[in-house]
């Protein structure tokens, strides 16, 4: 068996030859970024690497540069070891910014899970009752869940009854009525976070966010489904231990933070998009992502917790909010609910923009629905200097005359850009004259002095240089903008597309919610300047926050309200954009940037 030595930390693995670099580092956890799913496409996964290796293919020379194959960089999901090797792994962007707030609306502190104090009195001789009968009859209770049946007390005193619904599902001694706990989790594509919450009081105790890792297996749903399919035997497995593994790691920091009991947690409740909900369940996802696109589920899931391999105690249960569609989650579900749009008179569209653009739209009161393949390049993903909204991303960016100002998170040297940053960077190449209609940078003749310097071309790839500084270089390129226009063109005509169902123009609009992780750090500006947004819609914008785990901490707390989601994603149409008429002619349309502010 050949040994991989990592540095600079010396630790020493062995591996089996016939898996990749990559592979080989995932299952350990110390590499986890591969955006392509490991398709040597992205470049994310480049590591120092030296030893026993093939030789370097053509993939690995068209995505790295000159530079970096002379200092030893290799894609981990190219190569194929075969003997012992050194890999030297760099400890980047650690600290990343992630929502974990968002509105709330008003709802009836009824949680579903219920503790009632109860005194147990033996029976009397000829009463011919069970202990079952008693507990039963004086509780209100209509069934004992197996588990609790088995522990039954016979014994007369005082005890604690923890009722899921009707059902007591646990029997506490004593009077612990006072300790009632769960926990919302949002699981999103790219970032997960949890809170614990004192379900007597409805209060928010602590919360816990971080990076998906399910992104070692690709970036988005579609690749993560690939994973699936090529990995019969342990692909499905695979995601499923990640997910579980990141939320029960995130419970015990939890519990920690709050000195809470974990035995006193009776409940999870989680929202998230449905490819999420079925790798958390372990029910395949392959359907998801071929013709028709139908999910094995959408309806809500009430299970124990430990069934989806939860470490929480035996009797605590899980929730999974409904979903109306494969592409229209249980996290969108939240968000309607949250937003109260189907509440409100008037035009209303709702936008949660991610790795998955998911839209509604409601005219007073009646929804409609859309996903457009927004894709990772707005979230700093798959671009050439992108990278997450973490330490060193630069967030925010000012042209002028040929100069650029920016904003980087934690006032460090910039190490990449982040999604907003790259939205901050179209708008004002947009506005500077760098970028055409068409997304095309205009050549050098087109460009003034004071432009040109930033040019950036080496071969036939072609750039802007947003900042420099001795090796250091931001640069964003054609292709990372063709990758922005795909995903501002789908997002756009998603808007079109429902307004157009609907029978309602763009200035008919009332109101715009922008929700989720990325779309609270997009300002206005670069909504409209980017093309995101028309102009003339920039005062109709509200931001409401992480919505999904809003939604998920009001299913913990108000049975009414978890019965009304389950009848809203019922209630909310779906639409097919690929099959509207007319849709291509749309979406390429929506391909264009505004024009110069002045032209």
């Amino acid at each position: 068996m050949s040994k991989i030595t990592v540095l600079p930390s010396n630790e020493t693995i062995e591996y089996q030859h016939g898996k990749s670099l990559l592979d080989i580092l995932c299952d350990k956890g110390l590499l986890s970024e591969s955006p392509c799913g490991g398709k040597g496409i992205c470049g994310k996964c480049k590591i120092v690497v030296e030893g026993d290796l093939p030789e370097v293919t053509q993939t690995e020379t068209s995505v790295l540069s000159s530079r970096e194959q002379k200092e030893g960089y290799r894609l981990a999901c190219i190569v194929y070891p075969e003997g012992d090797i050194k890999v030297k792994l760099e400890n980047k962007h650690t600290t990343h910014r992630i929502l974990t707030g968002g509105y709330m609306p008003d709802f009836e502190l009824n949680p579903f899970i219920r503790k009632v104090p109860f005194t147990l009195e033996s029976p009397k001789i000829g009463e011919h009752i069970s202990y079952e009968e008693i507990f039963l009859k004086n509780t209100g209770a209509l069934e004992i869940e197996y588990n609790a049946l088995k522990v039954l007390p016979t014994e007369q005193g005082e005890y604690t009854l923890v009722l899921a619904g009707n059902k007591i599902i646990h029997i506490e001694a004593g009077d612990t009525s006072n300790k009632r706990y769960g926990i919302a989790i949002d699981i999103g594509t790219t970032t997960v976070v949890a809170s614990l919450i004192d379900m007597n009081t409805g209060e928010e105790l602590a919360s816990e966010s971080s990076i998906n890792t399910q992104k070692q297996y690709g970036l988005d749903v579609i690749t993560r489904i690939t994973y699936v399919l090529e990995n019969p035997l342990e692909g499905l497995k695979n995601l499923q231990n990640n997910i579980v593994h990141c939320l029960n790691k995130m419970v015990e920091l939890l519990c920690v933070k709050t000195h809470i009991d974990k035995k006193n947690i009776y409940e999870a409740a989680v929202a998230a998009n449905n490819t999420m909900l079925h790798l958390l369940l372990g029910v395949q996802p392959d359907s998801i992502g071929c013709s028709p696109f139908a999910p094995v589920f959408n309806g809500a899931k009430y299970i124990k917790a430990s069934l989806a391999g939860l470490e929480l105690p035996e009797y605590a249960m899980l929730y999974c909010l409904p979903s109306v569609s494969s592409y229209i989650g249980s996290d969108i579900v939240a968000g309607a609910y949250v937003s109260q749009i189907y509440k409100k008179q008037g035009n209303v569209l709702f936008i949660d923009i991610g790795t998955n653009g998911e839209i509604l739209f409601s005219s007073n009161g009646k929804i409609v629905s859309c996903s457009c393949a927004a894709g990772p390049a707005l979230e700093g993903m798959n671009i050439s200097s992108g990278m997450r909204a973490a330490d060193g991303a630069i967030e925010e960016i000012s042209l002028k005359q040929g100069k650029s100002d920016i904003k980087v998170i934690g006032n460090k040297e910039p190490e990449g850009i982040c999604g907003s940053g790259i939205m901050a960077a179209l708008r004002e190449l947009i506005q500077e004259g760098f970028i055409r209609k068409d997304g095309a940078i205009y050549k050098e003749k087109d460009l003034n002095e004071k432009q040109l310097p930033m040019l950036w071309q080496e071969g036939k790839n072609k750039g802007i240089i947003l900042y420099e500084k001795n090796e250091n270089k931001i640069i964003i390129t054609q292709k990372d903008i063709r990758q922005v226009q795909l995903a501002k063109g789908a997002i756009l005509s998603g808007f079109y597309a429902l307004l157009d169902n609907m029978g309602v123009s763009m200035e008919g609009l009332d109101e715009i919610l922008i929700a989720g992780q990325f779309g609270s750090h997009l300002t206005a500006d670069s909504l409209i300047g980017s093309g995101i947004l028309p102009l003339g819609t920039e005062n109709k914008i509200s931001y409401i926050g992480n919505t999904s785990k809003a939604g998920a901490q009001v299913a913990l707390l108000s049975a009414e309200a978890r019965l009304e989601m389950e009848k809203l994603a019922s209630y909310i149409d779906y639409i097919e954009l690929s099959a509207m008429e007319d849709y291509e002619k749309l979406f390429i349309k929506c391909l264009e940037f505004p024009e110069k502010k002045g032209e």
